[in-house]
């Protein structure tokens, strides 16, 4: 089968013929029918998280039909459509998994990371943390709900914004374009704060139900009860802190962020929070993918041929891309 690699940090992915894999007791094989590319394929490409495995195959967006099962796979059936998450495993055994926070279990398995990913036309995965997939969304559609829509709503929720207060989103990406309908259709108020100059992803805010939409080095016209950090930029931190009310909660959603300048302590003061969220747990997809059918949200995809990983991830990059880059074997 065919698969980029990527075998050192700030290397092109390169296009490679691997072995079929095999799944084990309770895995699966999958041809992968798309793939999303997710920032966090970004900071491994680029080294900001250190490389564990030399030509591993990125992406855990994964969705996929069922070719081949396990021993011990009972889960789905040969055909069935799955998705693939970044969490590809924990232990059940730690503090963490016991608790049923396995999203910070100690010794997890992330796809695309710590596994092959889907990058590829075939891929492996514990059916244990694979997800069906709602019928209304296509393949390329599918993708990006399966880390951008899984992620962003997991912050979402631990931002604790309801009914109709004002929801603030730090860079307006893949996650970002998600939340935001979903937040308006819960009745929120939503502010877009983009990378100063990009009128494209103003415009493209305003487009899904933004009430506001600005330079992230600018105050929004009122002030936020929540605001969810998307972009991987510790600056917009305290700037984020500075547009929040009293009692108002900031969430970092990245895997990866720049480093937190200092800042005064005034702007924490009056109970404000700072939070970061971790990884997901298979709660959250369950909960997103219920909440998804009772409100439906638009996925905007850029597809990408296998091949053109390289351009997808420069484009993400460069954030030209409006939604989600999604490779299609």
């Amino acid at each position: 089968m065919l698969a980029m690699t990527l075998s050192a940090p700030r290397q092109p992915l390169v296009l490679t013929g691997l072995p079929m894999p095999e799944p084990g007791q309770h895995e699966l094989r999958i041809k992968v029918l798309a793939c999303g590319v997710c920032r966090t394929d970004l900071h491994i490409v680029d080294g900001d998280l250190p490389l564990k495995h030399p030509d591993i195959v990125p992406g855990h967006e994964v969705v996929g039909r069922v070719v081949a099962l396990g021993q011990l796979a009972q889960r789905f059936q040969i055909g069935d459509r799955v998705g693939v998450p970044w969490l590809g495993g924990s232990c059940g055994h730690c503090i963490y998994c016991v608790e049923g926070r396995e999203n910070l279990c100690d010794t997890p398995v992330f796809t695309g990371y710590d596994r092959n990913g889907g990058f590829a036309e075939y891929a492996v995965a514990d059916e244990r943390y694979c997800f069906l997939l709602p019928d209304r969304y296509d393949d390329v559609h599918a993708a990006p709900l399966l880390c951008a829509g899984l992620i962003g709503y997991r912050a979402y929720r631990l931002s604790g914004v309801s009914g109709s207060m004002r929801l603030g989103l730090y860079g307006f990406g893949a996650a970002a374009h998600i939340i935001c309908q979903l937040a308006v259709a819960h009745g929120q108020q939503v502010y877009a704060l983009v990378r100063p100059g990009d009128q494209q992803s103003q415009r493209f805010a305003l487009q899904l139900g933004a009430c506001w939409a600005g330079a992230s080095d600018t105050v929004p016209n009122a002030q936020l009860d929540a605001a969810l950090i998307f972009a991987p930029v510790g600056s917009l931190v305290p700037a984020a802190l500075r547009a929040t009310r009293k009692g108002g909660s900031v969430v970092c959603a990245g895997i990866h962020m720049s480093d937190i300048p200092s800042f005064e302590y005034s702007l924490l003061w009056g109970e404000r929070s700072v939070r970061s969220v971790a990884n997901l747990t298979r709660a959250d997809g369950d909960a997103f993918f219920s909440t998804i059918e009772r409100y439906p949200v638009t996925t905007h995809v850029q597809p990408f041929a296998l091949q053109q990983a390289n351009e997808a991830v420069a484009a993400l990059r460069s954030g030209v891309v409006d939604g989600a880059a999604v490779l299609v074997p």
